[in-house]
């Protein structure tokens, strides 16, 4: 049942983007370079191991492979 309420969650957000790109581009622009992705994935998993030291591993591994992904 979590897993449904997380996968949800996240399809809301990107569908709610998805639809205020219909009207506003710039306002959508700007919400999707939130690294939403990123801050949903800490949140599910502090809330899922409470374990802070997962969450610094993990934005530690993002920021390090944000270079390649840009290249």
């Amino acid at each position: 049942m979590y897993f449904i309420i997380k996968t949800i969650v996240t399809a809301l957000i990107i569908v709610l983007v998805s639809e205020i790109a219909k009207k506003y581009t710039w306002t959508a622009a700007i919400i999707v370079s939130i690294p939403l992705t990123s801050l949903l994935a800490f949140i599910w998993l502090y809330y899922d191991t409470r374990d802070v030291q997962k969450v610094i591993d993990l934005s530690l591994g993002t920021i390090v492979m944000t270079i390649p992904s840009i290249l």
